[in-house]
């Protein structure tokens, strides 16, 4: 029997190369949909190109979009991205790294790819416990999102179902981390990093690279990320 078609929302990161490995292992052919938005880490995008292709992908599109260069600190000029923030403050306030609609935006898109393909999921990496405060990580955005696209498409109105999945939303980084490493993931091909240098190397103090930090350090295993020339100043 062929295999069920998923789409799979990747940005090249820890989260989303463990949720397109995940979805391999569960069987799916797996199209990787990467976004190029403005974003100044936009090293994720290589690191993506070269995680799809060793993660397997069936296939991978890049789709460039045009977001408001103002409404975040992750596309806008001249706005610092936070750094040193304690674990209590990511997740009490949404910090300034909102991208306005960003995962509603995604969403869309990957449900018009998924409904012209046939894939009955779409998966995506989004995390409720560990993570920045983002609303449209949380569980019920996705099952909102879920009804949304049963009620706007020829598929849901057909009886074609188009499911997200979101199979890290529960879990620890310390918990995806270890699933990684259990489905063979390379973290060395993998990006976080909200502001990393001209070289791409990861800041070590925004709040990703401490969210994937504390994740490999609970884990009990080494990032294998240079970080070394992150904590010498500032």
């Amino acid at each position: 029997m062929p295999r069920k078609k998923a789409i799979v929302l990747f940005s090249g990161g820890l989260d989303s190369s463990v949720t397109l490995a995940l979805a391999k292992r569960l069987g799916r052919e797996c199209h990787a949909l990467t976004f190029a938005y403005g974003q100044r880490h936009s090293v994720e995008v290589r690191h993506a190109k070269k995680s799809a292709r060793a993660l397997g992908a069936a296939s991978h599109q890049i789709l460039k979009l045009p977001f408001p260069s103002t409404g975040s600190a992750l596309t806008g000029k001249g706005r610092k991205i936070p750094k040193d923030r304690s674990l209590a403050t990511m997740s009490g306030e949404i910090p300034s790294t909102y991208v306005p609609a960003r995962n509603t935006v995604f969403l869309a898109l990957a449900l018009s790819w998924a409904e012209t393909l046939g894939a009955e999921e779409i998966f995506l990496g989004a995390n409720a416990l560990d993570y920045s405060g983002y609303p449209d990580c949380r569980p019920q955005f996705l099952r909102s999102f879920e009804k949304t696209a049963r009620l706007g498409t020829k598929a849901g109105a057909t009886g074609r179902r188009i499911n997200i999945r979101a199979p890290l939303v529960r879990l620890t980084k310390a918990q995806i981390v270890r699933k990684g490493i259990a489905l063979g993931v390379d973290f060395a091909k993998t990006h976080s990093c909200y502001d990393p240098d001209r070289r791409g190397s990861p800041c070590g103090r925004c709040d990703s690279c401490r969210l994937r930090l504390k994740g490999f350090q609970e884990a009990g295993v080494r990032d294998p990320l240079d970080y070394r020339h992150c904590f010498q100043s500032g």
